[in-house]
């Protein structure tokens, strides 16, 4: 019986250690098949680094402002009698906008004139006298101080009528009417803006860093998205004296011909300052750069060696120190050589070492001036 139940348990040891070695060559042989294992290489596009030449400039949010912008508005109260324009014309300095009524102030010129020829009658009639010495120079200094009180008083009244006509005081493209006939103005109640479009202002705030580098003259480029976008070119006409407290930036204010209007006054507008001379940049597409809290970079692609000691194509991440922007691309200042091959897209998905593999057969915009099909 004892003897049984040893060949028993030797069998049964003999065969848990057969299972054993059995399994420890299959987590052995897996083991090494996963250190062996190499994940599938990434497609991306790329572009060889190559250095260009870019204008040192400074970009800026800016709003365009008229030259001269005004509310007309009515100078006196009274009715109006005649309005003599539309909303949104076009008019010339010194043309007739609106006509108050001014019947009350004819009929009292008309009274001041009748007094003004009685004063002039009466001021002759004592010159003849003063010669004649029939008066006394005191008489004559009152007939005479009377008939320019009446002269001045005629003037009063022609001024008042000539107040209650109101003119374009520049040429420029009326807003919105806020007027109707017959309706009652107070002194001071507006009737319509009046903005000058051409030439027109460009206001924007460069950060006081960069204050030193503007002065007037500086070339300065404004465009505006949409489906009518602008692009022009002017010139800084000032720069502010102070800086401003609350977002340490300098006011700066640019002059661009407008001759079609297609800047208007508060409109939004993308500007770009020229500060200096021309710089050597490497200019990547934006899609390029990966952009980290701890240092932005891009993938180079070169030669690696594995594990095993074969060579593989891959990637490389490098650190690099990004400048400006002009459309798709980013300037890189530092941190990359012309002639290396950069990742292009796909860099999301990439790390460092990973294995690559290159079509170039649709790659991303690198345009400086892009203009999107959807405009």
């Amino acid at each position: 019986m004892l003897k049984r139940m040893l060949v028993t348990l030797a069998a049964t040891i003999a065969i848990v250690a057969a299972l054993g070695f059995v399994k420890f060559k299959q987590i052995q042989t897996a083991i090494a098949q996963g250190a062996a294992f190499r994940m599938p290489p990434e497609a991306v596009t790329t572009i060889v680094a190559a250095q260009e030449a870019w204008p040192s400039t400074l970009s800026a949010i800016g709003t365009a402002a008229p030259v001269h912008g005004v509310t007309i508005s009515a100078d006196l109260p009274g009715v109006v009698e005649r309005i003599a324009f539309e909303s949104g014309q076009a008019v010339h300095e010194g043309d007739v906008l609106a006509v108050l009524d001014t019947r009350q102030e004819r009929a009292q010129l008309a009274a001041a004139d009748a007094q003004r020829e009685l004063a002039r009658l009466n001021f002759e009639r004592m010159q003849g006298l003063l010669n004649e010495k029939v008066i006394s120079r005191a008489e004559f200094d009152q007939a005479t101080a009377d008939q320019r009180q009446a002269e001045a008083k005629m003037g009063e009244i022609n001024a008042t009528i000539a107040r209650k006509t109101i003119r374009a005081p520049f040429s420029g493209v009326l807003g919105l009417r806020r007027v109707n006939l017959g309706q009652y103005l107070s002194g001071g109640d507006p009737l319509v803006t009046l903005e000058s479009l051409n030439p027109i202002y460009v206001n924007f705030g460069v950060p006081q860093q960069a204050a030193s580098e503007v002065r007037a003259g500086r070339a300065v480029r404004a465009s505006t998205d949409g489906p009518s976008p602008v692009d022009v070119s002017g010139r800084v006409t000032a720069v502010d004296s102070v800086v401003d407290d609350k977002t340490r930036n300098v006011q700066v204010q640019a002059t661009f011909a407008n001759p079609e209007g297609r800047l208007r006054p508060g409109m939004f507008v993308q500007t770009e300052l020229v500060l200096g001379a021309a710089r050597s940049v490497i200019a990547l597409p934006a899609s390029a750069i990966s952009y980290a809290p701890y240092g932005d970079s891009v993938f180079v692609v070169t030669d690696l060696k594995g594990d095993n000691g074969q060579t593989y194509k891959g990637v490389r991440q490098q650190f690099v120190t990004t400048g400006g922007t002009r459309g798709d691309q980013v300037a890189v200042i530092a941190g990359l050589k012309p002639g290396e091959e950069v990742v292009s897209s796909g860099v999301f998905k990439l790390r460092n070492g990973a294995a690559v593999l290159v079509n170039n057969t649709v790659k991303p915009a690198n345009d400086p001036k892009p203009n999107p099909e959807n405009r």
